[in-house]
């Protein structure tokens, strides 16, 4: 590649992001989605409860049972909206979605607890939403616990036999947002360099400029680096404005390296730019490049375990989500943000992530050309 190659390979790029930030609809794909989403998984998208209305049904008034709903709503989490006289009224706030729990305490809890006898709580959820349901039972299986230890060590004055003391590494709280948010940075990269890539070639096409640029001196490998190059440029800035994000706006610790963390984002930048290349060579129109870029990202999605585990997938869907560039980048930003892997740690996601690029990228290779010819 000599000195003449680059100039040209320079021209093409600068052309390439001035289209991209002239065209009001490519400043709009890049800029407003990505925040939007961004905004919405961080605050809305999550499985984490807080202000449970629940509903209290406390047939012993003791204080006993006082003592057990205070400390509910002493955990932040709980907020008492009612309290209930009878049984007879609990399915009417249940239906009416007016509380999400009711418990109900009977009439010997605080008798059989001075007796050392088991004292039974239970415990109505509805179970229309079993994801904030099971959610909401964990919440308050936890509380019961605390509430356990407590009650032994003040009136019996020895600790309970056997003391489970939990901890979550890398994710003390359990907060959704500190697994949403890096995920989200190889998911919005992914969806803007596809998009982005796909509709350059489509978008030449439909303004009658591609069979220009054909006649000009560029080599099919020039107006492939030209075209290239934009979209991963733009998926760096993008994965640097999650980062930003993330670590300042929501306060996500970044416990790895920058270098590391840019090193996964290049090399799966390089696999999009090769899926978004096969697009563009396809397709004549940016409506259709639109639509075979949501063919490509949706499955990328669904298949990354941004969403859902991929140990929960069926097997043979397991096998399917190694050809899936996504799974790695995203595993590599959690290992990078939140466990703060080394770099010979996350070698074995960056290994079948860069044979992905190589693939992509020679394949698209060999679509542009025999486009071209």
């Amino acid at each position: 590649m000599d000195l003449d190659s680059l100039r040209r390979i320079l021209a093409l790029i600068v052309k390439e992001l001035l289209a991209i930030l002239k065209d009001p609809r490519s400043r709009y794909t890049v800029f407003v989605p990505s925040t939007i989403q961004l905004l919405v998984f961080g605050y809305a998208a999550t499985y984490d409860l807080s202000r449970i209305r629940y509903a209290a049904c406390d047939q012993d008034r003791s204080a006993a049972s006082r003592e057990f709903l205070a400390s509910l709503e002493g955990s932040g989490t709980f907020l008492r909206v009612a309290n209930l006289e009878s049984a007879e009224e609990i399915q009417p706030w249940i239906d009416a979605r007016k509380a999400l729990a009711v418990v109900q305490i009977p009439q010997d809890f605080e008798r059989n607890l001075l007796a050392g006898r088991h004292a039974d709580v239970q415990v109505i959820v509805d179970g229309r939403n079993s994801n904030t349901a099971g959610t909401a039972l964990n919440y308050i299986g936890t509380i019961t616990d605390s509430f356990n230890v407590a009650w032994n060590r003040e009136h019996q004055g020895v600790e309970p036999p056997i003391r489970i003391e939990s901890r979550a590494w890398y994710n003390p709280n359990l907060e959704t947002r500190w697994f949403m948010i890096p995920g989200l940075l190889g998911m919005l990269a992914l969806i803007q360099v596809i998009i982005i890539t796909a509709m350059s070639v489509a978008r030449e096409r439909e303004q009658g400029t591609f069979d220009q640029l054909l006649v000009t001196p560029f080599r099919p490998f020039e107006i492939m680096i030209g075209k290239a190059l934009p979209g991963i440029l733009v998926g760096m800035v993008q994965a640097t404005f999650v980062v930003v994000v993330a670590r300042f706006w929501f306060g996500i610790p970044f416990n790895g390296s920058l270098g590391t963390l840019y090193t996964g984002i290049f090399i799966f930048l390089l696999s999009a730019v090769g899926m978004g290349l096969m697009i563009s060579s396809l397709v004549t129109t940016m409506q259709q490049a639109l639509l075979g870029a949501l063919v490509i990202v949706m499955p990328c999605s669904l298949l990354s375990g941004l969403g859902t585990p991929i140990s929960n997938m069926p097997q043979a869907v397991q096998y399917l989500t190694l050809i899936n560039p996504l799974r790695y980048a995203i595993s590599v930003t959690h290992r990078v943000f939140l466990e703060g892997a080394p770099f010979h740690l996350i070698l074995p996601e960056l290994v079948p992530m860069g044979g992905i690029a190589l693939v992509t990228l020679s394949v698209a290779v060999w679509m542009f050309r025999h486009k071209l010819t």
